[in-house]
């Protein structure tokens, strides 16, 4: 739809058709109008703004991109970037501030009524990646003595400026959280009922100054749309939405999926990040990478002597290697995903360990039994394995065994070791693994080599 609409709002702004303008915007939803000004020049877009509605504009704002959001601000007369930042969600705004040079969110701050100031100021004062800098102070909340009439005609009367209706909170004289109720229990309940009939006490919450990847943990856990957040004496200040949510468990998955890809993570989208960080962020972990394959030469240098005594070894080089690290690849990654989403935690590594040891011991065998009859079949018709094959093929199958073994435990035990020692486990990226893997694999190929080989080829 946006594809379609899109040159038909560059010719109606040409030609400054502002009644044309507003009937193609005012029936759209907030993110459709949002994408086709993404495509507009600033200038346009600064024209198709000045033709919504004021809460609309704000609306539409939101679902902009941070860059996108920025330049307006900068092309929008300071009365109309008053306007929309006033009626921004407080979380949204929060998100935009953060990300301004220090002296620009000063002057949005200024532009603010004085009750949307101490909001902006009081959520920008929790730490950064913390729930307090996620939540909304825009929520309905009722006393439990109240009848399920006052709460009704309550929410009728202030639900409007309410991020969600759809979870009622309770709280005592002091504001401090005693439970949260849906508000399906108020719509199917008697009108003469009290709150205090419909509470069974049960509820989550989080702390403000939590990290925001526990409020991932929660949602997926309660399965709900809003979760209250409190501050340490337990009186409710907030609520984060599941809007929120999405977004910083998307950037936590983006990051593991970049850290795992063997790099430091991205800032920003890749499209918006600078050459230079882009450079930065991969040559780093490239450089370490690379310094560790050198270790693999020093490997095979250490056994140079058996590699020329029997030539055919170095034949296998790749394929040892190469099994090990996706061995270890495979299980690191599974790892990783499983301490991400809370499966596993340092508690279970042995558990896991054992589950990975006869997964190594499988599916080493089962790769073990290929290279075997490879080299076995093939020596029928070829002279190419030398003249003792099968000492070979047995030295082949038996490294298979054990370094797929190796990997697979050194790629399931190191994100837990990371995690023990306070890093990110993702730091243990499939690349990590498999250098690792490389230069052990040949130390263990050619250790098994001069132990079956001797006296016949060695």
């Amino acid at each position: 739809m946006a594809v379609s609409l899109q040159p038909d709002l560059e010719e109606v702004i040409r030609a400054r058709d502002f009644v044309a303008l507003r009937g193609a915007l005012k029936n759209l939803p907030p993110p459709e109008v949002a994408a086709l000004l993404e495509e507009l020049p600033t200038e346009d877009q600064v024209v198709a703004f000045r033709i919504l509605p004021r809460e609309t504009a704000a609306d539409v704002f939101e679902y902009l991109n941070l860059e996108a959001q920025e330049q307006l601000l900068k092309a929008m007369a300071q009365g109309e970037v008053a306007a929309i930042l006033n009626e921004m969600a407080p979380d949204d705004r929060t998100t935009l501030l953060e990300e301004l040079p220090a002296t620009v969110t000063k002057q949005m701050l200024a532009l603010l009524t004085p009750d949307e100031r101490a909001v902006a100021v009081s959520l920008l004062g929790y730490p950064e990646d913390s729930i307090g800098r996620l939540m909304t102070p825009d929520y309905v909340r009722v006393r439990e003595q109240w009848t399920v009439q006052h709460v009704l005609d309550h929410v009728r009367k202030y639900g409007q400026d309410s991020e969600t209706l759809s979870i009622i909170y309770v709280v005592d004289e002091r504001g401090v959280l005693i439970d949260d109720i849906r508000i399906r229990e108020f719509l199917l309940a008697q009108p003469d009922r009290r709150v205090a009939d419909l509470m069974d006490h049960h509820y989550v919450a989080l702390k403000a100054t939590d990290d925001q990847e526990t409020a991932v943990s929660v949602f997926r856990r309660e399965d709900r749309n809003a979760v209250p957040v409190t501050d340490s004496a337990g009186v409710l200040i907030g609520i984060v939405t599941i809007d929120d949510v999405l977004d910083v468990a998307e950037e936590a998955a983006t990051e593991d999926i970049q850290k795992i890809g063997g790099m430091a993570a991205l800032e920003e989208p890749y499209m918006q990040a600078a050459f230079s960080q882009m450079i930065r962020k991969r040559a780093v972990w490239l450089i370490v990478l690379f310094l560790g394959e050198m270790l693999t030469a020093t490997a095979m240098g250490y056994f140079e002597e058996e590699i020329q005594r029997a030539v055919v070894l170095a034949l296998f080089v790749p394929l040892i290697i190469s099994s090990g690290g996706n061995s270890g690849s495979q299980a690191a990654t599974l790892v990783i995903r499983a301490l991400a989403l809370g499966e596993l935690t340092l508690r279970d590594w042995w558990r896991v360990m054992r589950r990975e040891i006869w997964s190594g011991l499988a599916l080493g065998s089962l790769l073990g039994l290929i290279g075997f009859l490879r080299i076995a079949i093939w020596s029928r018709f070829s002279d190419v394995y030398g003249t003792h094959p099968l000492p070979v093929a047995f030295t082949v199958g038996l490294t298979l065994v054990s370094i797929v073994l190796w990997g697979t435990l050194a790629g399931s035990m190191l994100p837990f070791l990371l995690r023990r020692l306070g890093f990110d486990p993702a730091v243990s990226s499939a690349p990590f693994i498999a250098t690792l893997v490389d230069v052990t694999g040949l130390v263990i190929y050619f250790s098994i080599a001069a132990l079956l080989l001797r006296g016949t080829l060695l």
